[in-house]
């Protein structure tokens, strides 16, 4: 018989609870290759006995899994092992940029500010016309104007298509984690009433040619100075905190 997991100090001294230590066996099951991406997972009662778990603590494990995008529950078909694609395990961490305020989306922002430029110059010597074409074609939009939220769609997808053109998925995901809409909407707004639409324009004009042009430092230094004005303009911004 499985002996039952209770809760214990861990090395660090805090307390592992029942549910975490479930939800690590599961995921231990999943990295050593004894659940495989799509696999269904045994009956609830069935897997509870055999990790020697409780059911309730063997639901509870499975609901928190579920939400990380670990597991997916079929209705009528059983629980089964995710894709575990990048984007699917990553989707939970949208949630933190879109909820932040103060100093905290301010780090979020300087996170964006290391990342998305090193994606863009990877982006530049891999990007092809077809992209690029597409890049031209939201910038044409977000400068016809429009309501914030459509300006702002245009702007995700432009972002959106230089991060993908770099080739990695995992990348891709954080960036479009810390890429909240709430926020860029507000961000356009300010930039509306202070009048420096026209500047905003000129860097992801900047960003453009330099991906025309297959130039990674200039691509790197495009968007560093394009994420720099964004955390520039947070820093004014006093209500965010």
């Amino acid at each position: 018989m499985k002996r039952p997991i209770t809760e214990e100090r861990g090395t660090s001294g805090a307390r592992t609870t029942v549910t975490e230590r479930a939800m690590r066996r599961i995921m231990d099951m999943i990295s050593g290759g004894a659940l495989l991406p799509g696999q269904r997972l045994p009956t609830e009662r069935e897997f509870a006995a055999d990790l020697g778990l409780s059911r309730s603590s063997m639901r509870e494990a499975i609901r928190a899994l579920t939400v990380l995008g670990v597991l997916e529950s079929r209705h009528g078909a059983g629980v089964y092992v995710t894709a575990l694609e990048p984007r699917d395990l990553l989707d939970t961490f949208g949630v933190v940029a879109e909820i932040s305020r103060g100093d905290t989306l301010l780090h979020l922002v300087q996170v964006r500010k290391i990342l998305e430029p090193a994606a863009t110059a990877t982006a530049a010597a891999r990007i092809d016309d077809e992209v690029l074409a597409r890049l031209r074609a939201e910038m044409t939009a977000m400068e016809q104007g429009g309501t914030a939220e459509e300006i702002v769609s245009h702007d995700l997808e432009f972002h959106r298509l230089i991060i993908e053109a770099a080739g990695n998925p995992v990348l891709s995901a954080i960036l479009d984690g810390l890429s909240s809409r709430t926020f860029r909407a507000r961000v356009w707004r300010g930039y509306r009433v202070e009048g420096v639409f026209e500047r905003t324009f000129a860097e992801h004009d900047r960003i453009y040619r330099s991906l025309v042009e297959r130039d990674p430092e200039s691509a790197r230094t495009a968007a560093a100075i394009h994420v720099a004005a964004v955390e520039d303009w947070l820093g004014t911004q006093a209500d965010l905190g």
